[in-house]
């Protein structure tokens, strides 16, 4: 409704998507001119694995698109983390080919092709910079694979393809969408029989909320679990305007301040928001997005940023190609069993929406923050908590201590490993994987292991830095639920004697730790601290009595030689401090 004058924005046709079936799938159709677009969409993603087997269903989608080769259609696939798209634009004639090829293809996976399918994936997964805040919140078990890598690939048989394309891949298990003048005749595409899945329980692996987590990398980015409506679409964009209008337009501290939603499907959704930062600025982004949050959270909404956000979605929604563009995720919907809305209930929802919705918004995304803050940088000032990075007990067994004396031990258990430390305080601190929540167990060739608990923390075990005994490692080795077991090639170089062992180098979750740019950047601050701080010296002593060097040129030249080196050394302090801080 409009705020203003209470009457209804109806006035155009709204768009319509039927439910039908074809071939006993479920199917969304839009009338819609042009060519011909369809998708077939399956209740299976990543969040379904387990992480010692990440990236079946990935595989399997790029061997079900294989034999279609080069077409002069547009075709694709897309794997998420609780749905898997196959998608078609062209003719009815290849429309109908490709669908009836897709479906052929998974009930008979080309297997010939599986070994160069992985190196594709491999290759795929190299330039892929998968966020961090998943595996924070959810540990290394459903939702919070996307944040791994897909390790599960390299050892996959072909009756592991074919077991996973049987199980998820089915009828039962399927809807599919169609936009076009009317559903292409002839089209009947074959599934196995299967049941319905219903979507990947939710895991935690945060005691507390809100809480936050230090990453190398600049920048503040958060996200928030909240209840999926069109209120909280909407917050999402008002959040996006204030942190444009504080960050980038009247502070200038960042460039790009942006937010986003998507649907849980399960009634919630994920409100993600994110301000870049250059180091120099890091301090006062991290203030000014809390500041904007904090406002948000009193109730300082205007209505005219309510009204703008929400005049853009209401053109989404009345755009000739609405309903188009809401099929797939209809069909996400229709698969998670929850029956798609007219638009008319959309649009009723979103004019119904005040500034009240969007603090009621505003408090329960509160209450689920999670905030990644820079590197050396902390929330603990604005309530959030320290997310776990230790565990909270260590197990009993045989002790091995560190080969480098610095008071670390690795202990390992008959009911799990654990490795331990002297905190600064003087308590001790320790990082544990049992054995019976161990998502995976990487395997080196030569003996190394890394145990990754489903809460996401992770244990190094090295035989050279502990000096453990292959007795002790073999009986490691068989406590270990066989299907962790990840079979990784020769590393490039195993961890030296002079490796940190302590949990809060090695105890974390293993994709958020991020120390080598610190590390290099120590390195060479350093080195070149040390050659300035040297020729300073040298012309401080030495050029002082050089006859062919006047006073005057020679406090010159050595004031400018130490202003450089403490230029150089500062930063190192610096970095030195805020690294022992974190």
């Amino acid at each position: 409704m409009n705020p203003q004058d209470g009457q209804s924005h109806f006035t155009a046709a709204a768009p319509t998507i039927h439910l039908t079936e074809v071939a006993g799938i479920p199917t969304l159709f839009a009338p819609a001119p042009g060519q011909t677009r369809a998708g077939l969409v399956f209740r299976v993603g990543i969040a379904d694995e387990i992480l010692a087997r990440s990236g079946v269903t990935h595989l399997v989608e790029h061997l079900a698109l294989f034999r279609h080769g080069l077409a002069d259609y547009h075709y694709n696939g897309a794997t998420k983390a609780a749905f898997t798209h196959f998608h078609v634009e062209g003719a009815e004639h290849e429309i109908v080919a490709y669908l009836h090829g897709v479906c052929a293809s998974l009930a008979d996976l080309p297997m010939e092709r599986l070994e160069t399918e992985k190196e594709i994936l491999r290759t795929e997964e190299s330039r892929r910079e998968p966020g961090q805040l998943p595996l924070w919140r959810y540990g290394a078990q459903g939702y919070g694979l996307v944040s791994y890598p897909e390790w599960g690939v390299r050892g996959l048989r072909p009756e592991d393809v074919r077991h996973w394309a049987q199980t998820w891949f089915t009828g039962g298990n399927a809807v599919l969408w169609i936009a076009g003048e009317r559903i292409p005749a002839g089209l009947a595409p074959k599934l196995p029989q299967g049941h319905r899945h219903p979507l990947p329980a939710v895991t935690s692996a945060l005691p507390t909320t809100p809480a936050h987590f230090s990453d190398g990398k600049g920048g503040v980015l958060l996200d928030a679990v909240v209840t999926d409506t069109t209120a909280a679409r909407l917050y999402a964009g008002v959040l996006e305007r204030e942190l444009s209008r504080a960050l980038r337009q009247e502070g200038g501290y960042s460039y790009t301040a942006a937010t986003d939603y998507t649907s849980r499907r399960d009634g919630h959704g994920l409100l993600t928001a994110f301000a870049d930062a250059l180091p120099a600025k890091q301090d006062a982004v991290l203030g000014g997005f809390v500041d904007v949050l904090a406002a948000l959270q009193a109730g300082h909404i205007e209505q005219a940023g309510l009204d703008a956000v929400r005049a853009r979605a209401d053109a989404g929604l009345t755009a000739a190609d609405a309903a188009v563009r809401r099929l797939p995720g209809a069909a996400e919907d229709l698969l998670a069993g929850r029956m798609p809305r007219s638009f008319d209930e959309l649009r009723h929802e979103l004019w119904s929406v005040t500034p009240g919705h969007l603090h009621a918004v505003a408090l329960e995304a509160a209450g689920t923050a999670l905030l990644q803050v820079p590197s050396g940088h902390s929330a603990d000032w604005a309530g959030y908590a320290e997310a776990p990075t230790r565990s909270t007990y260590a197990v009993t067994g045989r002790r091995f201590e560190a080969v480098t004396k610095d008071g670390s031990a690795l202990v390992v258990g008959d009911d799990g490993v654990s490795v331990t430390a002297r905190g600064r305080d003087g308590g001790d601190l320790a990082v544990t994987v049992p054995y019976r929540a161990c998502a995976a167990v990487l395997s080196w060739p030569d003996g190394g292991r890394r145990l990754i608990g489903t809460d996401g923390l992770a244990v190094a075990v090295e035989p050279g830095l502990y000096g453990v005994d292959a007795h002790t490692m073999a009986t490691l080795d068989a406590a270990v639920p066989p299907h962790a077991r990840v079979e990784l090639p020769p590393r490039q170089s195993a961890p030296r004697a002079d490796a940190p062992t302590a949990p809060v180098a090695q105890g974390g979750p293993a994709p958020a730790r991020r120390t080598g740019a610190q590390t290099a950047g120590l390195v060479v601050l350093g080195l070149f601290g040390a050659l300035f701080a040297f020729c300073a010296l040298a012309v401080t002593v030495f050029s002082g009595s050089d006859p062919e060097t006047s006073t005057g040129e020679w406090i010159g030249l050595s004031g400018f030689l130490w202003v450089v080196t403490g230029l150089l050394v500062w930063p190192a302090v610096r970095i030195l401090r805020r690294t022992r801080r974190a």
